[in-house]
């Protein structure tokens, strides 16, 4: 009977150790993403929604599309398991031999794709908004020109991120986005008076460096770095790599993919078309980049082991567990986002030239794009699953799939809903690319506790529309006493109806005795005990400091 008990309290201490991981993934995330707003609001505060905002994002969007491939995991999704394996076998050495061949590939490959770009940044700007004409297009031709350089640091740092993962380090990586983000703003707004939009577009190359900096002395720091000037191409690592890179680049790219084809659907409409797409994805984002990817990121590492180790069981577990998880931290959100979008929106851009009417357009977009939500954040943990097992061509051949799809339901959608119709298929097309990737992952591996996930999806979802329900009625209430036109009795509005929301969501899981509220409970207890044991240790140390002076 000990055996049972030792694998309860193993799985216990292995789910402690993710939620653990998880947590100091997510801090970092959440500053890096309320920094995104900052970053935001200091370029709409100064251009407002207009050609300049909807030139600068159409320029975006390719280091952008690249930083969430290489960052965000695809090429770290690639190198992960390999380099992972390598470790896990004690053959650190040969690993940094595959890791150092595949820096040199990619300064060398970037280099020449950076070239290129340049040369043909006219083509590169009509598959992103192919109907920009006139001085849109000529401003997203030169910001886009300023912006290539930091596809090289870029894709160097999703190699760090890659290997300061394998060794379970997320910390670093974290904090780089943060400072990404950090170099983007002090760019904009240092330079954005002088020369216009394109100081933000100085700044993601700022941005991008300065967070390349950081993993790089992290590893020097940790003691990690054995980067040699090698180029062993038919080493089997380098293979095994480049038979995964390409299509795991294209599955995790999926829902990137997507969204481009919606933006250059709407770049034929009217002006500040683009702006509101973006400014609504970047709000929708925020819960599954701080969540769900984090959720995504930790727990990847452990599901390669799991395989390597034929430990087929425990990745089952470990993978249920990602997806409650996953599921019961998002449900609420994008609740949340569908019935108090407007005062978020409100409170994050509307300012300076941001106005009303553009408040309450991008509002409406939110709610369509929160409806995906569910889709997005879970495909983060099934798609890992299918690369834990080196498997990247059942992605690829689901995701080509969901373009069209997509493409599809765009097309229906446009002419009745405008912006709103692309949000709307982009929705779609997630849950179809989920449950499709769900289903066969399911027939790869067997039963993946389908029963487990779905009782905790269903209780979630009554306590989330009951949540849903009192946010609304607070906000009825709240914005029929107080007026709102400053931005104090905004911030007052979210903070707290968020606050008491999320409160009366904790309950009502509790109430259903829900596996996962406890863990969240439990996991902030015990970071609010070990801050409150250390400031009575430090307090106590004073003392004794002073006593013996």
């Amino acid at each position: 009977m000990a055996e049972p008990a030792n694998t309860a309290s193993t799985k216990t201490t292995g789910n402690r150790g993710l939620a653990k991981a998880a947590g100091i993934v997510m801090v970092a995330m959440l500053v890096s993403r309320v920094l995104g707003f900052v970053r935001d609001l200091a370029m709409t505060s100064q251009f407002g929604r207009s050609y300049m905002t909807d030139a600068y994002i159409a320029a975006f969007t390719i280091p952008d599309l690249i930083y969430d491939l290489l960052i965000g995991g695809a090429l770290s999704s690639a190198f992960i398991p390999v380099f992972s394996s390598y470790l896990a076998q004690g053959k650190e050495d040969e690993g940094w031999e595959v890791a150092s061949t595949v820096v040199n590939i990619a300064i060398v490959g970037l280099c020449i794709g950076i070239a290129l770009g340049f040369y043909f940044t006219p083509a590169l700007v009509s598959l992103v908004a192919s109907k920009f004409d006139g001085e849109r297009l000529d401003l997203t031709v030169k910001l886009s020109r300023i912006m290539l350089p930091s596809v090289l640091f870029t894709g160097l740092n999703g190699i760090m991120f890659g290997i300061l993962n394998s060794y379970k380090k997320f910390t670093y990586p974290a904090i780089g986005a943060v400072i990404y983000n950090v170099g983007i703003i002090a760019m904009g707004l240092l330079l954005g008076p002088h020369i216009g939009i394109a100081g933000f577009s100085i700044g993601v190359v700022v941005g991008v460096i300065a967070s390349f900096l950081l993993q790089i002395s992290s590893l020097f720091f940790l003691r990690k770095m054995k980067y040699r000037p090698v180029f062993k191409l038919n080493h089997p690592g380098i293979k095994k790599i480049g038979s995964l890179a390409i299509t795991s680049i294209i599955g995790l790219s999926i829902g990137q993919i997507n969204y481009i084809v919606n933006q250059n659907l709407a770049s034929g409409l009217s002006l500040g078309s683009i702006t509101a797409l973006r400014m609504a994805n970047r709000i929708m984002w925020v819960p599954i980049g701080i969540f769900a990817h984090s959720i995504g990121v930790t727990i990847f590492p452990t599901l390669v082991s799991n395989v390597a180790t034929q430990r087929i069981k425990e990745f089952k577990e470990n993978f249920s567990y990602g997806i409650r998880m996953i599921l019961f931290i998002i449900i609420p959100a994008s609740v949340g986002l569908m019935t108090f979008g407007e005062p978020i929106v409100r409170l994050l851009f509307e300012q300076g030239q941001f106005q009303r009417t553009d408040t309450i357009a991008t509002a409406e977009v939110l709610f369509f794009y929160a409806i995906g939500m569910i889709a997005q954040s879970a495909i983060s943990i099934i798609t890992r699953g299918f690369y834990a097992f080196h498997d990247t061509r059942t992605p690829i051949k689901v995701g080509l799939f969901t373009i069209v799809a997509n493409y599809t339901f765009s097309h229906l959608f446009i002419g009745y809903l405008g912006a709103k119709g692309l949000a709307l298929a982009y929705s779609l097309t997630g849950f179809l690319n989920m449950t499709a990737l769900f289903l066969l992952l399911r027939l790869k591996v067997g039963s993946m506790g389908m029963k487990k996930i779905s009782v905790s999806a269903l209780k979630t979802v009554a306590a989330s529309l009951v949540m849903g329900v009192c946010t609304y009625f607070m906000r009825q209430f709240y914005e029929s006493l107080i007026l709102i036109n400053e931005k104090s009795t905004q911030l007052i509005e979210v903070v707290l109806i968020v606050g008491i929301s999320a409160v009366i969501y904790l309950l009502l899981t509790k109430a259903l005795r829900m596996e996962e509220a406890n863990i969240v409970v439990n996991n902030f207890l015990a970071r609010f005990r070990a801050s409150s044991i250390a400031a009575i240790a430090g307090k106590k140390d004073k003392r004794v400091g002073r006593k013996a002076n």
